[in-house]
């Protein structure tokens, strides 16, 4: 019998009083009872609505139907034959504002939790089913993925699916980019990362870390030792600050180097090699999901008092709602509707307040937001000792100033075919964030598998077909 009920079935998940106090995984998984109940809430639809808004276009009632019906590992084959990080997905995509955002189920009610879902036939396989990975017979042809993020990870496990002989290049010492270095332990463990990236090394995909292309080896250098195509997957690390007075203070980070000493070098730890200074007192500026990761590791860390200071009101977070709920249940503070004017720093040169001006909101900007327009006379001074800038990032300009005749936005974005990826240069492709700007894992994933494709067509042929989607 169908489940017509009205709402999802809650995410089972430590309390919050606990919680923010360790980096153990926030949501602890649907039970098989939950999962098959709530996938009893799917209506099979023949035209399959969820499905248009996945960008990796996974078999969404197929393997819905599956789960339904207890059969886990046929649901996880069917999630497989699309997507390469199934686990990973199930928990840091924004399904809200994907599939099931197009789930006839949200009409009238709360949508079928698709991403649960797919996180609770991840995790069933991965804890039931140990079988070797199918190495596929090589092809002959050689490609150079550059960066092991997403992007890289996608388009690296669909060629290697067909044969190709896969080399990864990564800049930093341990694979995985963002799933890693960006996103925290409590939201995205890294077995699961790490099990991903096994799974890839046993298709055959070799990985090559403390790669910096453009350094240590150019694009031109690649295609020069024998790789046919090179896809460049190498996101947008380089971090962006307010240029105010104040931010060259001691105690200020960006929240890419913040994230990156806790969750890659486990500053949390007791005699880290890279600490973070123990801070009372944390503003951390800026509204989407990173500065929500940075607020929340703040407190682990021990701060007794964490802030988000944000410009704008809080229906224009474009944080996912889950996530500002969380730090709001885990006693993050929101300063919403301000804006940092100066940092103030004592006679050490640490940081010891921040001087803020009130906004209101005018008429809408560009993305579609009301503008915030500055409160004459409204100055405030917040007591912080440390600051988190996490008001966007960029694409590190290095692969392009290396690469001649690579072209890219004013923003430093390369400049991609949308249908295949391919850049201004011949046989180099690219996606992700190094095409888009700071933007989520399944549109990187997308980026992966699209490039991916046009790579097998060009090496093969144009009856050579493509990945399967």
């Amino acid at each position: 019998m169908p489940n017509m009920s009205l709402k999802k079935n809650e995410m089972p998940s430590q309390k919050p009083d606990i919680r923010n106090k360790n980096f153990l995984e926030v949501a602890l998984g649907y039970t098989q009872e939950q999962a098959l109940d709530e996938a009893k809430r799917c209506l099979n639809c023949k035209n399959r609505p969820c499905v248009s808004g996945c960008p990796v276009q996974v078999r969404i009632p197929e393997f819905i139907e599956k789960t339904a019906a207890g059969d886990c590992e046929g649901a996880y084959q069917v999630i497989a034959q699309s997507s390469s990080l199934p686990a990973v997905c199930g928990r840091v995509c924004p399904q809200e504002n994907q599939c099931e955002k197009h789930c006839v189920r949200g009409v009238k009610g709360e949508p079928v939790a698709i991403g649960r879902l797919e996180r609770f036939v991840a995790d069933w396989h991965n804890q039931h089913k140990q079988d070797a990975v199918h190495k596929p017979a090589p092809n002959g042809h050689k490609v150079a993925v550059v960066g092991s993020g997403p992007a890289g990870l996608t388009c690296a496990g669909d060629l290697a699916r067909l044969g190709y002989e896969v080399t990864v290049f990564e800049a930093l010492h341990t694979a995985g980019g963002v799933l890693v270095y960006g996103i925290p332990e409590f939201r995205l463990p890294k077995a699961i990362v790490q099990k991903e990236i096994d799974g890839l090394k046993a298709m055959g995909v070799k990985i090559e870390t403390n790669m910096v292309i453009g350094r240590v080896l150019s694009i031109d250098e690649l295609l020069a030792q024998g790789f046919e195509a090179v896809f460049i997957g190498s996101g947008a690390g380089l971090p962006k600050f307010m240029n105010i007075p104040g931010e060259n203070l001691k105690g200020v980070y960006s929240a890419n180097e913040f994230l990156t000493r806790v969750n890659l070098m486990k500053a949390y730890r007791e005699g880290s090699d890279t600490p973070i200074q123990q801070a009372k007192k944390v503003a951390v500026v800026g509204g989407g999901n990173v500065a929500m990761d940075a607020a929340r590791c703040a407190k682990r860390l021990g701060a007794e008092e964490v802030t988000i200071v944000y410009r704008r009101s809080e229906q224009e977070l474009p944080a996912r709602a889950e996530e500002v709920e969380h730090a709001k249940e885990e006693g993050i503070i929101f300063e919403l509707l301000k804006n940092p004017t100066k940092i103030l720093g004592d006679e050490n040169g640490s940081v010891c307040g921040m001087e803020c001006l009130e906004m209101t909101l005018g008429e809408p900007d560009a993305s579609g937001r009301r503008r915030p327009v500055e409160k004459p006379g409204s100055e405030f001074v917040l007591d912080v000792d440390c600051v988190v800038m996490a008001i966007g990032t960029s694409p590190n300009p290095l692969i392009k100033s290396t690469t001649e005749g690579l072209e890219t936005q004013k923003w430093g974005g390369i400049l991609v075919e949308e249908a295949t990826g391919l850049t201004s240069r011949e046989n180099v492709y690219a996606g992700g964030d190094a095409v888009t700007g700071a933007a989520t894992v399944i549109l990187a994933m997308g980026a992966g598998k699209t490039a991916a494709g046009a790579i097998h067509r060009q090496l093969q042929g144009e009856m050579g077909g493509c990945p399967q989607a």
